[in-house]
């Protein structure tokens, strides 16, 4: 039996500034906070907009007002959970619908940034699930699922999942997938691929960290010292540390509140001359694409720390990186990470990684929520902006791809 279209209505948007373009101004080092009390002084009149109401709750957490950007985003959503974001095209060539949860700005996919200059409508709908889905559904030409695999956006995932026999448009990322990427499932999803290496993840509670069993160095009956702790949830290094022994441990739990955490065990990924490397890779309807590489000498390294802007060597590294990617280390890893493709199945999704002593493939984790972005200075990088644009350019003929191979199923 055919199950019943959920039907599409046009739906009244509310227009915003947007993601982009607000992240762009704060990573320039523009100051929001002129911007922060104009819109604070509409909200609090009642005058301000749907959309400025919500560009207000995300300059709130770029401002590092976390609680406050997401009492806003509550507030607003409350009454208005549809969303336009900028369009470089008055007559846009696709319409994406984006399916978002209520949570902070690190949680959702940022596609603002892979459609910025594409001339395609991005609508931005905020699943509540108290509130579900809009019946019929706005009118758009492919959706996407942007909400992450946090447990904050578990409710959601499960509302979309639920409707997604009914989507009547292609829907991308579906949720069942999603849902695998969590630090403590992505490692039984991955094993067994072929030269890929990724440490067990598992969860324990604070309790189990301070049993005795851990003075000979195991946790939850694993062999662990040294191991890499961090609290459960947590994103952007916050929380991160390196354990070598029992009272580092001690003296981590004794600086942290949270009372669940992951653990794994420590890879010295370094390579001869003492550095540590680490990658990001895109993966665009299954085939990956150079995002970034940062290079350290420590081994808890993100783009933001690795000194990358200040070391003419560095980049040039990471710009020989990207132009040899492809017959480079996509060709050296492309049984791992033509594996990692293919168990994770999704639309779209990023990869951290770095090559083991032995030449493997080491995973860190893989997301759908990572940035990927065109923010980084030109007259430094030049070789990247056409490395993102080469991204984006994929991003958008996988929704193109996608939106043809609907109509004609549907013919």
């Amino acid at each position: 039996m055919q199950t019943e279209s959920l039907g599409l209505a046009d739906t009244a948007c509310a227009d915003r500034v947007g993601m982009a373009r607000l992240t762009k101004m704060a990573f320039d080092g523009a100051d929001l906070r002129p911007l922060c009390q104009e819109l604070t002084a509409k909200l609090l009149d009642g005058t301000a907009q749907a959309g400025e109401g919500l560009d207000l709750s995300l300059i709130a957490q770029l401002l590092g007002d976390k609680e406050t950007g997401l009492a806003v985003q509550r507030e607003i959503l409350a009454s208005h959970r549809l969303f336009r974001s900028p369009c470089a095209a008055s007559n846009p060539r696709l319409r994406v619908l984006a399916l978002a949860a209520a949570t902070d700005m690190g949680s959702n996919t940022p596609i603002e940034f892979l459609l910025e200059e594409s001339g395609i409508e991005l609508m931005v709908l905020y699943v509540v699930p108290d509130a579900g889905l809009p019946v019929p559904l706005p009118n758009h030409d492919v959706a996407i699922v942007i909400a992450s695999d946090s447990e904050d956006c578990r409710e959601a995932l499960c509302v979309i999942d639920q409707a997604a026999p009914r989507w009547p448009r292609p829907l991308l990322n579906p949720p069942q997938l999603v849902c695998n990427l969590d630090r403590d499932k992505l490692h039984h999803l991955l094993k067994g691929v072929d030269d890929l290496e990724i440490p067990a993840t598992i969860s324990v509670t604070r309790a189990q960290l301070l049993q005795p069993a851990q003075s000979a160095g195991v946790v939850a009956g694993i062999a662990v010292f040294p191991i890499i702790v961090r609290p459960r949830g947590s994103h952007a290094g916050v929380g991160l540390a390196k354990i070598d022994d029992r009272e580092a441990m001690a003296g981590y739990l004794d600086q942290r509140q949270e009372e669940e955490f992951f653990i794994s065990r420590y890879v010295d990924y370094s390579s001869d001359d003492g550095l540590f490397r680490k990658y990001r890779v895109v993966f665009v309807d299954g085939k990956p694409y150079a995002c970034h590489m940062a290079i350290a000498d420590r081994w808890d390294i993100w783009y933001l720390n690795a000194g990358m802007s200040g070391s003419a060597g560095k980049r040039l590294e990471e710009e020989t990186f990207m132009h040899t990617f492809d017959f480079g280390f996509a060709r050296r890893h492309h049984a791992a990470l033509a594996g990692m493709a293919g168990r994770i199945g999704l639309d779209y999704f990023t990869a951290d990684c770095a090559e083991t002593k032995s030449r493997a493939l080491l995973i860190f984790e893989a997301d759908n929520t990572a940035v990927v972005h065109n923010m980084d200075s030109p007259e430094v990088f030049p070789y990247k902006p056409p490395q993102m644009r080469k991204i984006f350019d994929a991003f958008v003929a996988m929704l193109e791809r996608r939106v043809r191979r609907g109509q004609e199923q549907a013919a």
